[in-house]
């Protein structure tokens, strides 16, 4: 069964989001409909402002929409509450971010297992601690930073960080992958490596969407649609990969 027959892992029906700035409202989404499918790697291109990101942090969770419903596996997720909200937000779905947000006092190793932690508590981090730890070292050595676990982020370079964010949000073994501009605060070269490693995880099988303003970054995905004027203005196959 191909990926496009496949029921979709999570959808956007109708969102709607307002933000109240300088005493006026303004409509980031105006109704947005979004599928993605199990084992897609989707690109949402658009420019800078037009609610991309608010796109990508309504789907993981991060906010609440004013109208519509996002749904994963079929469930509504904003029906959720309290734990079984934050479990869907630190085990469905894992997040990488445009500027990182590592802790700076932390090791490479350290940020990596903080997330895995965070949705255990202490309580039950103690009995998977060496587990999780050997996980997150195995993240790290496919992340090519096997000799880098122990320094922190301030002594790692742009792309390195990155790394360590994507393991990040790989440890806790989420179904899908949000990433933010992941290439956004890089330079060309570095940028390449990290959708090197976007496009080999997306070979595994990691469903993944990705938001971005740069037409070149979206022409890694399977998919890519366009986000303007607070809509999907429509979909289109990435020219790479329709070739």
């Amino acid at each position: 069964m191909t990926a496009t027959a496949t029921p979709p892992i999570l959808r956007a029906e109708a969102i709607e989001k307002t933000y109240r700035m300088g005493g006026k409202d303004l409509r980031v989404l105006k109704g947005v409909d979004c599928e993605v499918r199990p084992g897609e790697l989707l690109a949402i291109l658009g420019r800078s402002g037009s609610g991309k990101s608010t796109l990508l942090h309504l789907l993981g969770g991060l906010d609440r929409p004013d109208g519509g419903r996002v749904f994963y596996d079929g469930d509504d997720v904003y029906a959720r509450r309290g734990s079984a909200l934050d479990r869907y937000r630190n085990h469905s779905v894992g997040f990488v971010f445009q500027f990182y947000h590592l802790l700076p006092e932390l090791s490479a190793l350290e940020n990596v297992t903080v997330a895995a932690m965070l949705q255990r508590g202490v309580a039950g981090w103690l009995g998977v601690k060496k587990q999780l730890t050997e996980r997150a070292s195995h993240l790290l050595d496919e992340m090519g930073l096997a000799d880098r676990m122990k320094h922190r982020p301030a002594k790692l370079s742009g792309g390195e960080r990155q790394r360590v964010a994507i393991a990040r949000a790989l440890i806790n073994q989420p179904r899908v992958l949000l990433a933010d501009e992941p290439t956004g605060n890089l330079d060309q070269e570095t940028g390449a490596s990290i959708l090197e490693l976007f496009d080999q995880l997306h070979a595994g099988g990691q469903t993944t969407v990705m938001v971005t303003h740069d037409p070149k970054v979206a022409d890694a995905a399977d998919r890519v649609v366009m986000l303007a004027g607070g809509r999907l203005a429509g979909t289109a196959i990435a020219a790479e990969n329709a070739s």
